[in-house]
């Protein structure tokens, strides 16, 4: 019973870590011209704090490529940890972190520049501020070269100018370049 309380309390604490973490940031339109929603600062984050851990469901490398192949070649939210461990934020919209965009990705405006980072700490991962992010700035973070590749590979379009065709099978498994691997 005294371990059922306890793991009811961790719970808690987790919990409610992330709902006070949440509580430092805010989904708005991003400044970034065609790119959806955006990652806000609410509160101060200084080079070095952990804004936000990237969560979702946690499935294998393959699972992924499995998932992607049902979307059409569309899903973007994979964060690979390790080939036994991805994160797929896809259906979690409640996950924050995956609305933080890449002021360095294919669309880049002058005078914004990634203010933060994806780092893996203890096989999770997390975005950490490279920099002083104040209350209103949004929230960049590095993709990584792979994943644009793997964009433009794939006919992506920012411009949504010119019509976007679906990918080819050979295409597929460079689509699912995941956002950012872990350096160990």
């Amino acid at each position: 019973m005294h371990d059922i309380l306890i793991l009811k309390k961790l719970n808690f604490m987790l919990v409610f870590r992330h709902f006070c973490n949440s509580m430092d940031l805010e989904i708005k339109k991003s400044s970034i011209a065609n790119a959806g929603k955006g990652l806000f600062a609410k509160a101060i984050f200084k080079r070095g704090d952990r804004v936000i851990e990237y969560t979702g469901d946690i499935i294998t490398w393959a699972e992924c490529k499995k998932r992607n192949e049902k979307l059409d070649g569309v899903g973007a939210y994979y964060f690979y940890v390790s080939a036994r461990k991805c994160v797929d934020a896809q259906n979690c919209l409640d996950s924050l972190a995956r609305y933080a965009n890449d002021a360095s990705g294919i669309v880049r405006i002058p005078g914004i520049k990634n203010n933060a980072r994806f780092e893996v700490i203890k096989g999770k991962p997390y975005i950490i501020a490279s920099r002083t992010i104040k209350p209103g700035d949004e929230i960049f973070v590095g993709y990584g070269k792979e994943y644009w590749d793997a964009m433009r590979e794939n006919g992506f379009d920012p411009t949504h100018k010119k019509k976007v065709n679906k990918p080819t099978e050979e295409f597929l498994e460079h689509h699912l370049v995941p956002k950012r691997e872990a350096k160990h």
